[in-house]
């Protein structure tokens, strides 16, 4: 029988990554029940890079979606999660990168990749096979993390990005993401001097979401933050903290991001706890 092992290793990117990347997570889980973790929408676009066989994901949970299988995946911002089947083991690598940053390093604004799962390597090319092939070579998480950065800043360095992003939808990123996503789309376009449709426009044009949707994105990240944790608060706290108008809202919100209601999730979500 096979031990249960979970190990988790978290690192930053090299100083000239991190407005593009927003961490890196190596990760190895062996022993755990088989079933469907629910990867929930958040505020970064995900990459994976399994470390053994390939990884079976479908766009949604539990409805229709197709399962495929990767070797590597990146995905944009979503509005639900994302469904990866597994037999108890994981091994791999993630890494998170800011939306302003899919021009960066995948030479294309983030709205591309919205709702979307692709290979990593029809974006990046043949430096994204040079990244399994370097990761998987490698012994050691310090040495991948290493390999990361090298590659990443190469993707960075080609320059393939096209226009910059606007400073506005930057602005309205950072604020957004400040509060939590507790805060007046109207407001912050009228302090960033743009109407409240135009900012959504041009939001929604670079990110793939407009700014109030990605609002509730960021409430219900952190309501999932509160979830996943140890020691996790009542539901009705976790609506209070992360910004819900009352736990009926919390509700709503979770059916619709993860497929389930927050019971149901707690319940068959097979990676509860492993930490």
């Amino acid at each position: 029988m096979e031990d249960h092992t979970v190990t988790g290793i978290g690192a930053r990117p090299a100083p000239a990554l991190r407005q593009y990347v927003d961490s890196y997570v190596g990760f190895d889980l062996r022993g755990l029940p088989t079933g469907v973790h629910c990867g929930p929408p958040s505020r970064v676009l995900t990459a994976v890079i399994s470390l053994s066989d390939p990884i079976e994901m479908a766009a949604g949970v539990d409805d229709g979606s197709p399962v495929t299988r990767f070797s590597s995946v990146a995905g944009g911002l979503m509005c639900r999660s994302v469904a990866i089947h597994h037999d108890g083991r994981q091994q791999g690598v993630q890494v998170s990168l800011t939306p302003l940053g899919a021009r960066a390093v995948y030479g294309m604004p983030a709205a591309v990749l919205a709702h979307r799962l692709v290979p990593l390597d029809e974006l990046l090319g043949a430096l994204g096979v040079e990244l399994v092939d370097r990761l998987r070579a490698a012994t050691t998480w310090t040495a991948r993390f290493t390999a990361l950065d090298e590659l990443l800043l190469r993707a960075v360095g080609r320059g393939a990005g096209g226009d910059p992003v606007r400073p506005e939808v930057a602005e309205a990123w950072r604020r957004l993401v400040a509060a939590r996503g507790c805060v007046q789309v109207g407001a912050v376009a009228a302090e960033l001097g743009w109407s409240r449709r135009h900012l959504t426009e041009r939001f929604r044009g670079e990110l793939g979401l407009s700014p109030k949707t990605l609002a509730r994105v960021l409430r219900f990240e952190h309501a999932h933050e509160l979830a996943t944790a140890q020691h996790p608060p009542p539901w009705a706290d976790v609506a209070t903290i992360s910004g819900y108008a009352d736990q009926a809202h919390l509700v709503r919100d979770w059916r619709e991001f993860t497929g389930r209601s927050p019971t149901a999730w707690r319940r068959s979500e097979v990676l509860l706890g492993a930490g």
